[in-house]
């Protein structure tokens, strides 16, 4: 099946075709450098991450890069309330981004260039596009003249008129136009700064992904990615000054973007106060089941953050796991990836389809046995491992489970032995009130009974 993926621009889903096939371009979004990231961010993260492996699992060269924005006014604030550097406080919070994403499953990118690496590229970026008129030198700053680009809205489907309306976009007297953004602004003596042509100061935010595109994967790319909040402003002034100092009419042929996270209703973002570190969760659930979570909604969809989901996430992946310690816990071996999860993959990262496969093919191990059952095993474990998933031995899963369960239980393994002695004494005496209140007593203190023709058994939740 061809891989098929939902451009923006176009506004529908169509055939993946790259530019060069031995040499498959993707350029995504990665974080302003200041704090550690909510679990929002590190939706992107694990989005883009799978369209990685689709890719390498087709073409033989993948470039996969991802910058870091280590210079930006909230960089700034941040670095003068903790009361060291910037350099101190961006290399901290790059760190911390790498091994937040790497709890996650994600892969390295190939390319993690940082915008400060930069400046020479942006600087030659803005003279372009002030020599072809498409910029103008105002007070100290250099502005695009969104007016200069007739096709400038064409990504997010937007007139200026209604880009101006309510938008983020700073209104102030040296601008011909109120949506003009800034390519280049000044900077005070205290402020960290470069020499350019328009005298010492530092680039706007767009400016920095375009130069950055350009120098490591070239003036027009396969696919650009981000959140579904960078189509606008971010995304459309990246492509209108890239597609103006090129003379190209797109920057990427392809823009994908992932649907935003939730909580209680409202996305999840810093300036609303409810979000929750990636941090934060590695200490309750293990890395993979927060990928699972992830993983759930179709990548475009919204996704609703709770505990419900990560519980249901942490189950289901404990069934696959336990699914395969069952049947001997068989390596892929080379196993190829099972025909109808790749097709549901390549049907724009269908994962909701691709979770049904995994399913169907857990079924199949568990009611086979022999060869056929490690066999059916090893598809499913190949099948995951596409979506970055079930890559360890399931010995290790599961015992890190038990642990973690174990660690958050309120009751020690003794009492916990009493009350299921207590309670099956309730059921042999015909006490079912007693025996139901025992059990729930133990789910709250997160064990789980399952009684048998051998007598009852319990698991931590």
């Amino acid at each position: 099946m061809t891989l098929q993926l939902h451009d923006t621009l176009t506004g529908r889903k169509r055939p993946f075709t790259p530019i060069d096939p031995n040499r498959v371009t993707i350029y995504v979004c990665g974080p302003t450098v200041y704090n550690r990231i909510h679990i929002g961010n590190g939706r992107a993260a694990v989005v883009f991450d799978l369209l990685y492996r689709v890719l390498r699992h087709r073409y033989p060269s993948v470039v996969y890069a991802r910058n870091f924005t280590d210079i930006d006014d909230k960089i700034m604030v941040a670095a003068a309330k903790e009361g060291v550097s910037i350099e101190e406080l961006t290399h901290r919070y790059a760190d911390a981004y790498d091994e937040d994403v790497a709890t996650l499953g994600t892969l390295d990118p190939d390319l993690k260039p940082r915008a400060t690496g930069h400046l020479p590229e942006m600087i030659a970026m803005i003279d372009a596009l002030v020599a072809s008129g498409h910029a103008y030198e105002a007070e100290g700053h250099v502005l695009f003249a969104v007016e200069s680009d007739p096709a400038y809205g064409r990504l997010s489907k937007r007139s200026i008129e209604d880009m101006i309306a309510g938008a983020r976009v700073e209104v102030a007297p040296y601008k011909r136009h109120p949506a003009d953004f800034v390519l280049w602004k000044p900077s005070t003596p205290e402020q960290p700064g470069w020499d350019s042509p328009w005298g010492r100061g530092r680039p706007g935010w767009h400016i920095e992904c375009s130069a950055m595109i350009d120098k490591h994967l070239g003036r027009v790319i396969d696919i650009h990615g981000g959140g579904r909040d960078l189509t606008f402003p971010h995304h459309e002034n990246e492509l209108a000054q890239s597609s103006c100092a090129h003379g190209t009419p797109e920057l990427a042929r392809f823009w994908l973007h992932n649907g935003m996270l939730t909580m209680a209703g409202e996305k999840m973002s810093k300036s609303l106060g409810n979000i929750v570190t990636v941090q934060a969760l590695a200490e309750r659930y293990d890395g993979e089941v927060l990928r699972f979570a992830l993983l759930a909604a179709h990548y475009r969809s919204p996704l609703v953050w709770s505990e419900d989901l990560l519980e249901q996430s942490r189950k289901g992946l404990l069934r696959f796991y336990q699914t395969l310690a069952d049947a001997g816990d068989p390596p892929a071996d080379g196993t190829p990836v099972p025909a109808d999860l790749a097709a549901a993959l390549d049907d724009d990262l269908n994962t909701p389809e691709a979770f049904a496969v995994l399913h169907r093919l857990a079924d199949e191990v568990r009611q086979a046995d022999g060869k056929a059952a490690r066999e059916a095993a090893r598809a499913l474990r190949a099948g995951a491992s596409l979506l970055g998933l079930l890559e360890r031995p399931a010995a290790a899963f599961l015992e890190a489970d038990a642990a973690r369960r174990a660690a958050g239980a309120t009751l020690d393994e003794a009492a916990i032995e009493t009350l299921v002695a207590e309670r099956q004494a309730a059921r042999q005496a015909r006490d079912f009130g007693r025996a139901d209140a025992i059990r729930d007593e133990l789910l709250a203190a997160g064990v789980e009974i399952k009684d048998s023709a051998d007598g009852p058994s319990w698991s931590y939740r």
